[in-house]
């Protein structure tokens, strides 16, 4: 990676991507440290320790949805409003349509999900400052609610632009890396608190070993199943067209084990959230029930949280993949250009064999993904050390690393392609 980094360093153009990037994430990190307006940010630090579930929030906006800054809705808004664009493809035939119109059907999809961002960034930041944090408004007027709605719908649409201009001018999809650079800003603080409970002896060198171990385990699993794929074996029959011949390659199908990548997990994460949302509105016996039987901090809500967790995960990642990855497609195309799997007649038996294969393979993934987002959980359950890099935030930061990593080599090799025809 080092190496890969250095090369790309010496080439000009990737140079001005790489400090374009750099240069867009410092004014991230700048806005991360804007307070909004007329709030008591100590109201709101304390409802958020409250509240286990909105941890998930934090961790996303790099801490700054419990400073409530600018960015304090961070993208969560765009993610949503890209998987229900994506949902709404498969269910509506004029859109499904549109996404496979080329260039100018994916602007229009990208414009659809940009008005669905704002509007979910109003409602949220509506929800948030009329019923979740009313009580840390300084002013309750119209004027003063108005002002922070439109501070926070703002923040994110700026964000959805930066990310955005990172993908076009920058190194790497600009909406993961914002995330990516979230997530991995809150690692100092947590090894500078880490290292005061150890000072204190409140936790043991046994302790800190162990979660090390663990955290070191977790980044290899994720990196091995991030990459590991299946090559499904391909060959081309051979065909003349006037006086040539084409075809008579092999080739391969690559189907990755993970091929959902981290959306399972934000989906099921997101779904947990939607009881203990409301509990925060609907306080009393509602909020006892849900705090007590299904929240991360209540007991023994925390193990029916973690099972039904997994359980989302798995059947998540079965839904995405089937979603991303359309075997039908995939099986008469393979026909329409005269290839077949060896072995595996051409049509409907290609398209059952590409099934079974993707089942098995799509509930390794599910089963590992679901492992990853527990474990850490569980080892917080037997030990008090206060590091919130959990599986969740290591699915993501591993692979938007890796992502991130893969376009600079193919930018490389993309140039040095170009200097070998010149």
């Amino acid at each position: 990676m080092l190496s890969t980094l250095k090369n790309a360093w010496k080439i000009p153009d990737l140079r001005k991507r790489i400090l374009y990037t750099l240069m867009m994430i410092i004014v991230f990190r700048i806005g991360s440290s804007i307070p909004v307006p007329g709030v008591d940010i100590d109201y709101i630090k304390k409802v958020v320790d409250q509240a286990g579930l909105l941890s998930f929030y934090d961790l996303v906006a790099g801490g700054a949805f419990r400073q409530f800054t600018i960015f304090a809705l961070s993208i969560t808004p765009y993610i949503t409003a890209s998987i229900i664009v994506q949902l709404l493809t498969i269910a509506i035939p004029s859109l499904e349509e549109l996404s496979k119109s080329g260039e100018e059907g994916r602007k229009k999809m990208v414009q659809y999900t940009r008005y669905g961002t704002i509007i979910l960034a109003l409602i949220q930041a509506t929800g948030i400052s009329v019923g979740l944090f009313r009580g840390a408004l300084i002013s309750k007027d119209i004027f003063s609610i108005i002002t922070v709605v439109l501070t926070l719908t703002a923040g994110t649409s700026f964000l959805m632009w930066l990310g955005e201009k990172i993908t076009e001018k920058g190194i790497g999809n600009g909406i993961s890396l914002i995330i990516f650079i979230g997530i991995i800003s809150r690692v100092p603080g947590s090894f500078i608190q880490t290292y005061k409970l150890f000072s204190e002896n409140q936790i043991n060198i046994i302790q800190l070993i162990i979660f090390a171990a663990v955290a070191i385990a977790i980044i290899v699993g994720v990196i091995a199943i991030q990459q590991g794929s299946r090559k499904i074996p391909v060959q081309y029959a051979k065909r003349v067209v006037g006086r040539k011949m084409y075809g008579g390659q092999s080739t391969h199908i690559p189907m990755k084990v993970n091929q959902a990548g981290v959306i399972p997990v934000i989906f099921a994460v997101s779904l947990l959230a939607f009881p203990q949302t409301l509990s925060l509105f609907l306080k009393g016996e509602f909020q006892a029930f849900i705090t007590k039987w299904l929240s991360p901090n209540g007991t023994p809500g925390v193990w029916i949280y973690i099972g039904l967790e997994a359980l989302l995960i798995i059947f998540f990642t079965y839904f995405y993949t089937a979603v991303t990855f359309n075997v039908e497609e995939i099986a008469n195309n393979m026909k329409n250009y005269g290839g077949f799997i060896p072995g595996i007649r051409p049509g409907k038996p290609t398209e059952e064999y590409l099934n079974k294969v993707l089942t098995r393979l799509t509930l390794a993934g599910a089963v590992f993904l679901a492992a990853i987002a527990v474990l850490p959980t569980l080892i917080l359950q037997l030990g008090s050390i206060p590091f919130r890099f959990g599986g969740t935030s290591l699915l993501i930061v591993v692979g938007v690393a890796l992502e991130t990593m893969k376009q600079i080599e193919a930018q490389m090799l993309m140039r040095h392609y170009q200097g070998f025809l010149k």
